[in-house]
């Protein structure tokens, strides 16, 4: 890269850029992204960025980014919200990015450990032979294959082991199982290597859990899991907030209590074959693990903490505590004899330490979580968890900040503003000194797109709504000839739907959230160009369906979050009690954050054309509905649903008829 090289210049149409990636366009509010970047990263401050779909975000921080890195010797650290965008940066944007600039930084990808092929628990696990089936077993095999060729020990990229493989945590370590420098696979540890790389690298590429516990670690004193950096991009920075509240507490779950007991297991099988009163602590464990569970009831629940406090729940947590000390007393007369053991006998003893905290507030819960905290309860299939989180985690963000060598942060998405209003954001995550910018999206939405809200529809409280809504909408999903897309909000909609439409649908595939795991749910359907996809919250975002095979969004309701959700349900309490309006203060903004996603999935290039349906009818009944509304792109709006049926049967045209 020349050092006379302008944004302006490299951004052009015939510039470095437009010489690499095929199809570039040059856009002036993608060239406003990067240099308002450029602006803080000279002047060490940080900026809060909303980039309108198809702004190029990606390539309006990176170049900014590397060109510091180039001239000023700048580290970078890029966080993003899942691991499939983290390896789009790191194996087909940076590599790019480096030919078109002709730069050559030094970049690395980090993900979680539990990404990682752990070689000491592959052995053991070889070595117990203890399986819970035999497909078990072959998976196994399948891995020590891999684990062969393997550079970067990096289980994503194992072809034969699905991200639902229950041999996950058998090949896998946590940062409680983890032996570190003690293990006797040290030396090839694949996470360790990782991090070695990330310490010499330019650019490290991470996600947000990473980048928390990295931070939460710093704040804490406790050591760190990244390298120093002097810029940190957060891309997807609306996910920021959720992330931090799960970083920032106490948790106990189950999962971490039968993990202690399946390796405590396969050390008894090992290394303490002589003590067989030890797998008899760990079926005393696992027992009173699934007491509790049963007592919790059904599954896919959250709870707060003083709504389910009971005598019984009280003793069957005392049974469990006392279970788990009489294993962490056995664990403590055999640590010595191995590294594994030790580990077992010191992840006992922290979670004993937890489990203490929970049951020692049965009586004070409410007087401990009433302002600053709320406790609370989820239940899965086989298993609970049981959370402490800050009300507030703005507080903690900031301080983590402050002890980050990072001289300029940068976060953007395309959904951080309420009606291009950047106050939440920034109060959640204690922003208020950073400049901030709006980016409109390039793509001319007044010819692209409609937006049709129905006419006639009951309140969605009212019964009949799911088959008052789907009935008059039918005859659009039926008439588009490309994908729809129908989002909801609950999983009770989405079934009541898939049983209307399986047998009426008869010239398109339906497909359900469920019916397959999700990335080849959505190949599916993009490679089925006309079909339907039923889904709810996890595809409201990181969906990308370009062309006629995505051509009518429709959704259900307006994405309240659920008001008795424990966390809302706190902080509506403690908005309250500050003389805050609850509604408007903290569910419409959630809400229209929400929305934003779920409508961004329609149009995703120039060419795209479609029609995004809205049935909710306090859109237009209620006042708060022009907010709403006012944070959606300048699309067309009809009410006619004639004029809908008209522009779907004719997507090919170049522009969209005017409605009379």
């Amino acid at each position: 890269m020349a050092e006379s090289f302008t944004l302006k210049s490299l951004f052009s149409s015939d510039g470095a850029l437009s010489k690499i990636f095929t199809g570039f366009k040059q856009r002036e509010e993608q060239l406003a992204m990067a240099d308002a970047i450029e602006e803080v990263l000279v002047s060490e401050e940080s900026i809060c960025i909303e980039a309108g779909t198809g702004t190029g975000k990606t390539f309006g921080y990176l170049v900014p980014a590397l060109k510091s890195w180039h001239l000023n010797d700048k580290k970078v650290l890029l966080s993003t919200g899942t691991k499939n965008l983290q390896d789009q940066l790191y194996y087909r944007d940076l590599p790019n990015m480096r030919k078109a600039l002709g730069v050559s930084p030094k970049i690395s990808l980090l993900k979680g450990r539990n990404n990682y092929l752990c070689l000491y628990r592959m052995k053991q696990s070889l070595d117990s032979g203890q399986f819970q089936s035999r497909a078990m077993a072959d998976s196994l095999v399948k891995v020590k294959d891999w684990s062969r060729q393997t550079q970067s020990g990096d289980l994503t990229q194992c072809a034969d082991l699905s991200d639902d493989d229950p041999l996950w945590p058998y090949v896998t370590s946590t940062n409680d199982n983890c032996l570190g420098v003690e293990c006797p696979d040290f030396a090839d540890c694949y996470v360790a290597k990782a991090r070695q790389k990330a310490t010499a690298a330019d650019v490290v590429v991470v996600n947000h859990h990473l980048l928390l516990a990295d931070m939460v670690l710093k704040d804490d004193g406790f050591g760190e899991l990244l390298p120093d950096a002097d810029i940190v991009v957060v891309d997807e920075a609306h996910q920021l907030t959720d992330i931090a509240h799960s970083f920032y507490g106490q948790r106990l779950t189950s999962r971490q209590l039968m993990e202690i007991c399946r390796d405590t297991e396969l050390e008894a099988l090992t290394t303490a074959k002589d003590d067989r009163q030890l797998s008899v602590a760990v079926r005393r464990v696992e027992g009173a693990v699934n007491e509790v569970r049963l007592l919790l009831g059904e599954s896919g629940k959250k709870a707060n903490w003083q709504q389910i406090s009971s005598p019984d729940l009280e003793k069957r947590l005392k049974d469990l505590e006392e279970e788990l000390l009489a294993l962490c007393e056995r664990l403590e007369r055999h640590a010595s004899r191995s590294k594994g053991l030790d580990s077992c006998h010191r992840r006992c003893e922290e979670s004993l330490q937890s489990l203490a905290i929970f049951n020692s507030t049965f009586s004070q819960s409410e007087k401990k979580t009433a302002y600053d905290a709320v406790r609370w309860v989820e239940t899965y299939r086989n298993g609970f968890a049981i959370l402490e989180t800050p009300l507030n985690v703005s507080e903690s963000f900031s301080r983590s900040r402050r002890e980050h060598s990072a001289s300029s942060w940068i976060f953007t998405s395309a959904t951080m503003t309420q009606a291009d209003d950047f106050t939440l954001f920034k109060q959640e995550l204690g922003l208020q000194d950073s400049k901030d910018l709006i980016l409109p999206s390039p793509f001319d939405y007044g010819n692209q797109a409609i937006l049709h809200i129905p006419r006639g529809l009951p309140d969605p409280r009212d019964r009949t709504y799911i088959d008052s809504w789907q009935k008059q909408l039918f005859p659009l999903v039926e008439h588009n000839p490309g994908g729809t897309f129908v989002l909801f909000t609950s999983y009770a909609a989405l079934n009541k739907v898939k049983e209307l439409w399986k047998d009426k649908l008869q010239d398109k595939n339906l497909f359900a959230q469920g019916d397959l795991p999700k990335n080849e749910l959505i190949e599916r359907f993009r490679d089925s160009g006309d079909a339907v996809l039923l889904a709810t919250s996890s595809f409201w975002e990181g969906v990308d369906v370009k062309g006629e095979a995505l051509s009518l969004v429709i959704i259900d309701k307006l994405p309240f979050a659920a008001p008795d959700e424990p966390l809302i349900e706190a902080k509506i309490q403690a908005a309250r009690k500050s003389g805050k309006n609850p509604f408007f203060d903290i569910q419409i903004p959630q809400a229209i954050i929400a929305l934003k996603q779920g409508a961004g999935r329609l149009i995703r290039d120039y060419e795209d054309k479609g029609v995004l349906v809205l049935c909710d009818p306090r859109l237009i009944a209620n006042g708060y509905g022009k907010r709403f509304l006012k944070s959606l792109p300048p699309m067309k709006r009809t009410r006619n649903k004639a004029v809908v049926l008209e522009f779907l049967k004719n997507l090919s045209f170049k522009s969209i008829k005017e409605e009379s």
